[in-house]
């Protein structure tokens, strides 16, 4: 199978290959796809070296599958052309997640609903796609009413560039091109821009995209999200309201069930997720399971991912692996 990944040499194509290395997905040829700066270097792949092309060869060349990961105006330009020529497309940016046309796709949670005439399918917004990873089986049991969510996220998820500023702010470096703020030592309430509700398109995205891949617009969603100076993995706070009562020791089974989730919640032993542990895994993890006892119905929880894994490159090949195993690619 021709894949072409586009966005490839960056932090988040780098994860995807790696991603469908570790997971022996059916790549016969790949097709690394990047700016023209980029044309003409060397990426590793399987143990062998392929060539970076522009967009234009590497739809001449006709991939079966394109995953890109290179920004919102460069999939609204390019997914079209690529999916025009008969390949499907996996698209990790924001450019087509509300677009009621595509389908925005948790493959544990609403994988279901892909279809052979799917051609563009969007990857959600990283703090997304770990928070909906808990949600689903607990709504699917309780029916989730409203949820007010934190998010401390880690600066990877802004590229390689903010992964570098911060590293050398660490040295001494005075400079902050990435964030408004100086981010190593420091907490930046704001991720993406405001919005003229006062909230950032962060906090909206979380909102909009849970109802959708959720498949249910009566989800009350308010969000709160948060860059902090950890090199990988987001962390959320998240308190759910249900509609019907539950059992703490019942929440714990049910998580632990869901495939792609691992509880770590032990308190006596000060066992919880944290972003150092989850880094370079591809599991969601879910712990400080506790019942809010201010109101009725509600329950407190801690999730942490890698966002670069499950929050991009994982679930992004998980989509591809699942258009695969229907044949549609």
């Amino acid at each position: 199978m021709r894949v072409a990944v586009v966005g490839a040499t960056g932090l988040v194509g780098g994860t995807m290959l790696r991603t469908l290395e570790e997971r022996n997905f059916p790549v016969t040829e790949l097709i690394p796809v990047a700016s023209e700066k980029s044309v003409g270097n060397k990426v590793t792949f399987a143990g062998k070296e392929w060539p970076v092309v522009n967009a234009d060869t590497a739809i001449a060349m006709k991939p079966a599958l394109a995953i890109f990961s290179a920004g919102g105006s460069v999939s609204l330009e390019l997914a079209p052309r690529f999916a025009e020529a008969g390949c499907r497309v996996v698209d990790n940016s924001s450019a087509w997640r509300m677009d009621p046309a595509k389908k925005l796709v948790v493959p544990e949670v609403n994988g279901y609903t892909l279809t052979k005439d799917d051609m563009i399918i969007a990857n959600p917004n990283c703090s997304t796609i770990q928070m909906v990873m808990v949600l689903k089986p607990l709504h699917d049991k309780y029916h989730i009413k409203r949820i007010v969510v934190s998010t401390y996220q880690s600066v990877s998820g802004s590229g390689q560039k903010a992964v570098s500023e911060m590293m050398a702010q660490r040295t001494g470096s005075t400079e902050h091109n990435v964030y408004p703020h100086r981010i190593d030592m420091n907490v930046i309430p704001q991720i993406d821009v405001f919005t003229e509700n006062g909230y950032t398109k962060e906090e909206m995205k979380m909102v909009l995209e849970t109802n959708k891949i959720m498949g249910d617009d009566s989800i009350k969603v308010t969000a709160t999200t948060v860059r902090v100076p950890v090199t990988a993995g987001h962390s959320e706070s998240v308190n759910i309201e249900f509609r019907e009562d539950f059992e703490e020791a019942d929440v714990r089974n049910l998580l632990a069930r869901f495939p792609g989730v691992i509880v770590v919640d032990n308190p006596e032993m000060k066992a919880y997720p944290m972003p150092l542990h989850a880094a370079g895994k591809d599991e969601v993890f879910v712990g400080r399971i506790r019942r809010d006892y201010s109101q009725p119905n509600t329950l407190n929880c801690w999730i942490v991912a890698d966002n670069l894994r499950k929050g991009a490159a994982t679930n992004a090949v998980q989509i591809a692996k699942l258009l695969h195993n229907n044949g549609w690619i």
